[in-house]
């Protein structure tokens, strides 16, 4: 009998190796595949701007890196004792603006450059509804627990989203010409906005989304939605609050995206990385037997021996730890 649906993902034309560099971008589900990335040493620059959840913030983030753009202390203001911005997630805010300014503008520096040799920009898409300041109309990335009263929620349509982020796109091929794309839409549900107007929300981002990829050559969409939607399926696959992924789910989306996006000598690779990086993570209550002097010896060698081989994989904490 079958249990669930089949889902035919086609291997991209050129697969993530381990030499590429990843910048990744957009919603919380943008760094569950970050933080698997970074674990297996991949080159990740992850949500420079913390996470994004609609299209038009995640457009205009990836601009300001291919603009070279820095704030100033008056692109901030001041809210619950904290310093913050409208464009950038809550762990940019302090409760000292200059100290906000050094950290946002330290990641926007980064990214910056980062941007212009990436090889890969990955954006995962969590909601079609934007936020605007009444008083101002400037479209905001975060609320920052500010009164409700001060924005209008606005559900995007489709167009807007696919010139906004076709803009962008073919802004970034413009200055970074050997850059591939990866689209994907976040399965977490946003239950605030009711069932109904999540799954509005989500269809206008997967049409924008696929339009997006026909339109560019070197974009392609990954179907994280569809694995956790359509082919688990069940609630067993979600947290507590059922709307979030639990780690059953994302670890199955994970060896997915492994398997058709990932080149096979980089997957290869993976599981030694894997390996060394599980045993680096050992605690030991008694580091000073043979028998632990012994594990840390022989994970030393193959440690040493795996970046002979791949001279590309930073490893070094790993080999500073075993020896």
């Amino acid at each position: 009998m079958q249990f669930m649906l089949p889902l035919d993902i086609p291997p991209l034309p050129k697969p993530i190796a381990y030499t590429d560099n990843i910048l990744l971008t957009g919603s919380c589900f943008t760094e569950h595949i970050a933080d698997r990335l970074q674990q297996s040493k991949f080159r990740v620059l992850s949500n420079p701007h913390g996470i994004l959840f609609n299209p038009l913030s995640v457009a205009s983030s990836l601009d300001g890196y291919l603009d070279g753009k820095l704030y100033q202390q008056e692109d901030l203001f001041n809210l619950n004792e904290l310093w913050n911005s409208w464009d950038h997630h809550t762990r940019f805010s302090n409760t000292d603006a200059a100290a906000a300014l050094t950290g946002i503008n330290a990641s926007q520096a980064e990214a910056a450059d980062f941007i212009t040799k990436a090889d890969w920009v990955i954006i995962t898409l969590g909601s079609a509804f934007q936020y605007y300041l009444k008083e101002t109309g400037k479209p905001v990335a975060n609320n920052h627990r500010a009164p409700a009263q001060w924005f209008e929620k606005k559900l995007l349509i489709t167009e807007e989203i696919i010139i906004a982020l076709g803009n962008t796109i073919q802004r970034l091929f413009d200055i970074n010409p050997f850059v591939q794309i990866m689209m994907t839409i976040s399965p977490v549900r946003h239950i605030r906005d009711g069932v109904i107007d999540n799954n509005r929300s989500k269809a206008r981002l997967l049409e924008a989304v696929h339009t997006l990829c026909a339109q560019f050559e070197k974009a392609y969409y990954f179907p994280a939605y569809e694995l956790v939607i359509d082919v688990l399926r069940d609630h067993r696959f979600f947290d507590i609050d059922l709307v979030h992924p639990n780690f059953a789910a994302t670890s199955y989306v994970w060896e997915q995206f492994v398997k058709s996006c990932i080149a096979p000598p980089a997957q290869e690779a993976m599981q030694h990385v894997q390996e060394i990086v599980t045993a680096r993570s050992h605690r030991t209550r008694f580091p000073d037997t043979a028998a632990h002097k012994k594990f840390k010896e022989s994970y030393a060698g193959k440690t040493k021996a795996l970046m002979e081989k791949h001279p590309f994989l930073d490893l070094g904490k790993e080999l500073q730890y075993f020896t």
